[in-house]
């Protein structure tokens, strides 16, 4: 060491250091890598003149070495961070949160990557949403409503050759293309507000450093102040279950089926299944639902049991209270899947071209080395433990989005965490996203909106005997000359029994429910109140209005049918 503090000429050339054989220096590089304290002063390396080592060896180290070593080189070199902040997956709230830092003039990097599915489906930049999720179950939907407004036309004077067909690669093909249209106008929002682009697979080496890796195996180092972690989460395989994972698929996979699913088996009763088993029932496929319990768990089950009743009465099957034992492929290249009937105690099976599975979705974090930077996650369930403020347990990390543990897996709540959490970081913002009341909608044949809480959750948050149910069974006007069963036509609003009468929940179901809870979820959001709903001129004629006539309680007892215009 008193070599290193003499002042320079050091005792060996600049040319020796750069020769290609060993060089006999006072410290080795196995020493380098060593956890612990550095051989050499903080005060010899901050002296001007030649340094005892190579640049060279310094980037082999920094690239070869742990995590310590990472911190230690930069420390030594007093090179700051290369990005202000580092958003670790391109889906909604990611990108959201990525282009909101970049308008505050930071400088801003996304990593994205994305795993082939177990049947090798892949995509582009843009998350679950756009490419196997919202995006194309929503147009997918619409392709199954247009095929019942074909059935209805004819009661409206339209001449139209019945059966009407639909093919699947047409559909498949345009709904594929415009996905693609936005994979692309992701990339461009990103290049426009000087976002950096890394279409690479992420894994942390310190809390400040990710190490990013190519498909073709390229390492790239990337540090950052800031890290938001929004990798979002994939479907789930049931494992246990023979041939689940050799001959099944998931939604990441149907929406880029390039020939029709045909005859399909969906197994699980999450909202994801029922919107698939909707539009493929609606397509004219023969489709089945498999359910262990009860559908839509989290949502408030009368309105659950009346969306699986009009799905029922759609055409789709329902096999309740089953669960499937093994999936095997037959000669004729269909699958035969075995399953137990639980309440009759009988083995059963049948044969469909697509089994899919629908049994929920897993964070995806396997690759992200959580543990190394000491990234807290749930253990039951893998998601990350954030507080308030989408803060971790490491501080400058952060997590948004499917995620995060206790969260609503929904892209609208993870774009508006991401911009929030970039104000906050980079705007002098202290404003925290609000979770509660947040409006959504499953897009099954009759649509199902809602926004607050279920009955249920109502009832155990302030008992039954301080709340009132307001609801009605009511017939869309459009459904009359078209001779429309609207049977599951349903609406309900709890609120608080006291004088003020707080509205806590709404729930509809109906034709464009996602576009009438959208509008009420404004009025719920700044504590609406029952009188003040009643006070609300309905627009005539709209389901949306039934609304705001709701009048009839449950405890009543009356019936609840809308009679009249």
């Amino acid at each position: 060491m008193a070599a290193l503090r003499r002042p320079w000429p050091v005792p060996y050339s600049m040319a020796a250091l750069r020769r290609p054989v060993p060089v006999p220096v006072p410290y080795s590089m196995a020493a380098l890598r060593r956890p612990g304290p550095v051989p050499y002063s903080m005060a010899a390396l901050r002296r001007p003149g030649p340094v005892p080592y190579s640049m060279a060896a310094l980037r082999r180290a920094r690239r070869g070495a742990g995590s310590g070593l990472c911190r230690t080189l930069r420390a030594l070199s007093g090179k700051k961070n290369e990005y202000d902040l580092l958003v670790i997956g391109g889906g909604s709230g990611g990108l959201a949160c990525a282009k909101e830092a970049a308008q505050f003039g930071r400088k801003v990097a996304v990593l994205d990557y994305v795993d082939p599915s177990p049947q090798g489906t892949t995509w582009g930049l843009g998350g679950t949403c756009v490419n196997v999720g919202c995006i194309p179950k929503k147009l997918m939907h619409q392709a199954a409503l247009l095929g019942s407004a074909l059935k209805d036309a004819h009661h409206y004077g339209w001449n139209i050759a019945q059966p009407v067909h639909h093919t699947w690669s047409v559909m498949a093909q345009a709904v594929q293309n415009y996905v693609k249209s936005l994979n692309w106008g992701h990339r461009v929002q990103l290049q426009d507000k000087k976002v950096k682009y890394f279409n690479m697979k992420g894994s942390f080496s310190d809390p400040h450093t990710v190490r990013g890796l190519t498909k073709a195996g390229k390492e790239t180092i990337v540090t950052a102040d800031n890290i938001v972690i929004a990798t979002g989460g994939r479907p789930k395989y049931p494992t246990h279950i023979a041939g689940a994972l050799q001959y099944g698929i998931t939604s990441d996979d149907l929406f880029w089926l390039k020939e029709s699913p045909g005859k399909t088996l969906i197994v699980g009763a999450s909202y994801v299944s029922l919107e698939c088993a909707g539009f493929l029932t609606g397509i004219g496929l023969d489709t089945a639902v498999m359910m262990r319990s009860i559908p839509l768990r989290g949502f408030d089950q009368q309105m659950a049991s009346l969306v699986t009743e009009h799905m029922e009465s759609y055409g789709t099957k329902f096999l309740k209270r089953c669960f499937p034992t093994k999936v095997e492929k037959l000669e004729s290249n269909r699958l035969q899947v075995t399953w137990k009937n639980t309440d009759l105690g009988t083995e059963e099976t049948d044969s469909f071209d697509t089994v899919m599975w629908a049994v929920g979705r897993a964070p995806d974090t396997k690759t992200l080395n959580l543990e190394t930077v000491g990234v807290k996650t749930n253990s039951e369930t893998g998601k990350i433990i954030v507080d308030a403020s989408e803060a971790t347990s490491v501080p400058h990390i952060y997590a948004i989005g499917d995620i995060t543990e206790g969260r609503p897996e929904l892209t609208p709540t993870a774009i508006a965490a991401g911009k929030l959490l970039a104000q906050r970081l980079f705007g002098q913002s202290s404003e925290l996203m609000d979770y509660d009341s947040v409006p959504t909608t499953v897009f099954t044949p009759l649509e199902y909106g809602c926004v607050g809480l279920s009955e249920e959750a109502a009832v155990q948050r302030h008992g039954s005997d301080n709340i009132e149910v307001f609801h009605a069974y009511y017939k869309p006007l459009e459904f009359t000359v078209a001779e429309r069963d609207a049977t599951q036509c349903y609406m309900k609003m709890v609120c608080l029994r006291e004088r003020e009468q707080r509205i806590l929940g709404l729930h509809f179901i109906g034709p464009n429910a996602g576009e009438v809870i959208q509008g009420f979820a404004l009025g719920i959001k700044c504590g609406a109140t029952y009188p003040q709903l009643m006070k609300t001129v309905g627009i005539h004629p709209t389901c949306a209005e039934e609304v705001t006539k709701l009048h009839i309680t449950k405890r009543s007892g009356l019936d609840a049918t809308v009679t009249g215009c």
